[in-house]
């Protein structure tokens, strides 16, 4: 099985503009975190430096069993920087958002808020 950071390749955030935006929807919940991969940095021309850090976390909805929903989600900037541990409860905010890129279909699960809830 591959971990987390052999899936996770660099890329380099495009701006939007020939793609079509069907949803965008936003969410707040606890979760429990499964894993968290390293950051990197990826170009982004809305960053001043021309880079902006990227991270992608693993996170799972609170519930009896194992088998509740989870989510991968990419954390931007200084969020990415945060670190959590496995099976951190946390509070986070994601924004759900799918859109057209030619002729195919892709979903992104933004993170936009991730707070950790003490013990």
């Amino acid at each position: 099985m591959l971990s987390l950071s052999e899936c996770i390749r660099p890329t380099t955030l495009r701006p939007r503009s020939k793609e079509a935006v069907f949803s965008n929807k936003m969410e707040t919940k606890i979760f429990k975190v499964v894993r968290q991969g390293e950051a990197f940095s990826v170009q982004s021309s809305k960053q001043e430096s021309g880079q902006i850090s990227k991270c992608t976390i693993v996170l799972r909805e609170l519930g009896g069993s194992k088998f509740e929903n989870e989510f991968v989600c990419t954390m931007l900037g200084n969020l990415a920087g945060c670190r959590f541990c496995e099976g951190d409860v946390v509070v986070a905010t994601l924004r759900f958002s799918t859109h057209e890129y030619q002729n195919q279909v892709f979903q992104e699960i933004l993170a936009t808020d991730i707070v950790k809830l003490s013990k």
